[in-house]
């Protein structure tokens, strides 16, 4: 949305709405596309330019659709005359849409790699080793975890609730399986 009363309109400013009259939007799952100065909605995403709560400066947010969070916060650039925001266009928003989805991809990376390990042990038949997989299931009331054993054919061998605090490491793997698969504790 345009602050008019901070900044005359330029003539080279953008400020337009695009109405979608496709099927999808009969049905809310649409969002209008709007392209203005300092708000830009398009493709799933929103950017929004704000006053930044630190300083006289600016900064611009990106929030996926759906989302309750902005996926990235960061500063932008002043405009020409020292005290509003440049407008956003369609380059700066492009990239913009890039970062915030390479954060957010990094962020279910992170994310799975606290949800998943694996460890690679000696298999008990001495057929080469055997992949075991901690995969941790978040529930907010009854978190836990299951342990399984994959063979080197990628066929499941065996597997085991344990609690969501259970350590995956080459010694618990190793000691699971000398142990004939029976769940740790």
């Amino acid at each position: 949305m345009t602050d008019k009363s901070t900044s005359a309109p330029s003539s080279d400013s953008v400020s337009h709405r695009v109405a979608d009259t496709s099927p999808e939007s009969d049905r809310g799952e649409q969002p209008e596309t709007i392209h203005e100065d300092r708000l830009w909605c398009d493709g799933g995403w929103t950017a929004r330019v704000i006053k930044n709560e630190d300083d006289d400066g600016w900064a611009v947010e990106m929030i996926k659709d759906g989302e309750p969070e902005p996926a990235l916060v960061g500063p932008w650039t002043m405009g020409r005359n020292k005290k509003d925001p440049k407008p956003l266009d369609v380059s700066a928003f492009n990239t913009l849409v890039k970062t915030a989805s390479e954060v957010l991809r990094r962020h279910e990376q992170q994310l799975r790699a606290q949800l998943h390990k694996r460890v690679a042990v000696d298999a008990a038949t001495g057929d080469g080793q055997w992949e075991i997989t901690l995969d941790i299931v978040p529930d907010d009331d009854e978190p836990y975890a299951l342990l399984t054993a994959i063979d080197a054919f990628g066929e499941q061998l065996a597997q085991v609730q344990v609690a969501a605090s259970f350590k995956l490491s080459k010694a618990s793997a190793a000691s699971w399986v000398e142990n004939g698969f029976r769940r740790p504790g």
